[in-house]
C-alpha cells in the first residue's frame, strides 16, 4: 500500500481535494470491487455509501453488465459518429425516449455531465437566435445550485466551494433566491408547502422575461448542496412560468435520473416535463462515461435545415455515442425492467428510513434527516432550535468521513450534511452497517470536539 501511495502522490493530481491533506492521509488504494463493497490491496473493505460519486446502481462488477460490456468489447468498440451511427446508440435512444416524460422525442450524446450542460446550454441560446428571439441570450439558475465544473456549466452553479476563484471568467447569468425547506422562510412550521418560495423566481422572471433563453434547475433535490429537496410544486409552477415566456427549461437529471429519487426520473414527480433534459451518472451504472442530452421536437425543428443555412448545430465529442457506453446503459434498463427495481426500491428506501430515525434521533446535533427514495441525509447543526450551522472552517463532515472509513464504509459528506447514496443491491444487514457506522462516526467526532 505505502508504495504505491508514494508513487500516486509523486504524479496523480486528485480531485475536489486538497492535496496537502494527502501527507497525513494518502489515498486509499483500491484493488477491487463487489456489490456495495471496495476491497483495498491490504484486503480492508469498504461498504460504499455514496455509490462511488452517485454513479454506481447495481453493485461493483455487476455480472450482467460485466457481460454485456465484454460481448461488445468484441463486436466494435468505437466508430466516428458523424454520418455513421450503430445498433447500441439506435436501441438506447429509442428506450430512453420511451422511458423520459412526454416531449421528449431527440437526443444528442455527451461524454459526462458537464459536457451535457455545455450542449444543453447552447442549444437553448442557438434555438432563440434561429426562431428570431436574439435578445434571449441569458440563463438563469437558483442559489445553491450545481451544475459541472466546465466554465459553461459552472457558471450555471452557486456553490462558492467550486466557482468563487472563477468568477471573472464565468458567463454573466441571473441568480434567484430558490427553495430552502430546511430553513423556510414561509412555513415556520413546515406542516404544508405551496411552494411560496416560488415568488422570487416568479418575480424575476415577469421583470426580464425578453432576455432569457433558459431556466436550469436540479429536480426535487439539490445535491451538491447538500441533498436540498424541495416540493415538486416548484417544478410545477416553473414549468407554467417557461411557458408563459418561451423560455426553455433545462432539467438536470444527472444526478438524480435512474431511480435515484424513487421514480426513474425525478420529474415525475411533479408530472411534468423539461423541455430539454440531461442524463448521466446512473446511465450506465458507474461503468462507462456517457451522457444524454434529450429535447423537445420543437428545438429540434429550429436546426433542421440545408446545411449551407449554418442552422447545424456543430458540437460534437470524440467518444460521441461511443457503442461499448451505449451497450452498458442498455442493460442497465434491462435490469431496470427484469428485476422491478423502482418498485424493489420502495422497500428499502422505508427501511433506510426508519433505521437512521431510530439510531439517529439522540444525536443533539441532527437538526434534520431528510429523505426522497434512496437518497437520504443528516444536516448536522450547531444549535437545533435556530438551526445554526456549523461554521465551516471545522470541517465538521471531513472528520466524519475519515471516522467512517476507519470503521468500513466510504461516507463523504458535503459540508455539514452526511448524506447516503448507495447502490441499489444494498440489503437491510448492509444498510445497518452503513447507518450505525455513520452514527458512531459523528458521535465520534463530537465526542472529540466538544462544544
Amino acid at each position: 500500500m505505502k508504495e504505491l501511495q508514494e508513487k500516486d502522490l509523486k504524479y496523480i493530481w486528485h480531485p475536489c481535494s486538497q492535496m496537502k491533506d494527502y501527507e497525513k492521509f494518502p489515498p486509499i488504494v483500491i484493488e477491487k470491487g463487489e456489490g456495495v463493497f471496495l476491497e483495498d490491496v491490504n484486503g480492508k473493505k469498504y461498504l460504499d455509501a455514496v455509490s462511488s460519486w452517485w454513479v454506481n446502481l447495481f453493485g461493483h462488477s455487476n455480472k450482467r453488465i460485466n457481460k454485456a460490456l465484454f460481448n461488445q468489447s468484441n463486436i466494435l468498440e468505437h466508430t466516428i459518429f458523424a454520418n455513421f451511427t450503430h445498433k447500441p446508440a439506435i436501441e438506447l435512444c429509442e428506450r430512453i425516449v420511451e422511458l423520459t416524460p412526454d416531449r421528449l422525442n431527440k437526443v444528442f450524446f455527451g461524454d459526462n455531465g458537464s459536457s451535457a450542460i455545455e450542449i444543453a446550454l447552447k442549444l437553448s441560446f442557438q434555438y432563440h437566435q434561429q426562431v428570431g428571439k436574439s435578445k434571449k441570450t441569458r440563463f438563469v439558475n437558483i442559489t445553491d445550485a450545481y451544475h459541472g465544473e466546465t466554465i459553461g456549466a459552472l457558471s450555471m452553479g452557486d456553490v462558492d466551494l467550486y466557482s468563487k476563484v472563477y468568477k471573472p471568467i464565468l458567463l454573466d447569468t441571473v441568480k434567484v433566491e430558490g427553495p430552502d425547506c430546511f430553513r423556510c422562510k414561509f412555513d415556520k412550521e413546515r406542516n404544508t408547502c405551496n411552494a411560496e418560495c416560488f415568488v422570487s423566481m416568479e418575480n424575476k422572471i415577469r421583470e426580464i422575461h425578453e432576455e432569457v433563453t433558459a431556466i436550469i434547475i436540479e429536480p426535487m433535490v439539490q445535491c451538491a448542496a447538500g441533498m436540498k429537496i424541495y416540493s415538486p410544486k416548484y417544478l410545477v409552477k416553473l414549468r407554467e412560468l417557461c411557458d408563459k415566456y418561451d423560455i426553455n427549461m433545462i432539467a438536470d437529471e444527472i444526478a438524480v435520473g435512474f431511480g435515484r429519487t424513487g421514480k426513474m426520473f425525478a420529474c415525475e414527480h411533479a408530472d411534468i416535463s423539461s423541455d430539454i433534459m440531461c442524463l448521466s451518472k446512473g446511465l450506465t451504472a458507474g461503468y462507462m462515461p456517457l451522457s444524454l442530452v434529450l429535447m423537445s421536437d420543437k428545438i429540434y425543428d429550429a436546426f433542421y435545415d440545408d446545411y449551407n443555412t449554418m442552422k447545424a448545430f456543430l458540437h460534437s465529442h470524440s467518444y460521441s455515442g461511443n457503442p461499448l457506453g451505449c451497450s452498458v446503459a442498455i442493460e442497465t434498463l434491462n435490469i431496470f425492467k427484469e428485476e422491478d427495481i423502482i418498485n424493489n426500491n420502495k422497500d428499502k428506501s422505508e427501511y433506510l428510513r426508519n433505521k437512521v430515525e431510530s439510531v439517529l434521533k439522540d444525536i443533539p446535533y441532527v437538526g434534520e434527516y431528510r429523505q426522497i427514495g434512496m437518497i437520504g441525509a443528516i444536516e448536522l447543526v450547531k444549535d437545533k432550535e435556530t438551526r445554526e450551522p456549523f461554521e465551516s472552517e471545522r470541517r465538521v463532515g471531513y472528520n466524519i468521513y475519515r471516522n467512517a472509513l476507519e470503521k468500513g464504509v466510504l461516507l463523504r459528506a458535503l459540508g455539514n450534511v452526511v448524506y447516503f447514496m448507495p447502490p441499489f443491491v444494498i440489503c437491510e444487514e448492509e444498510i445497518d452497517f452503513m447507518v450505525e457506522t455513520a452514527r458512531d462516526s459523528i458521535n465520534q467526532y463530537f465526542d472529540e470536539n466538544r462544544q
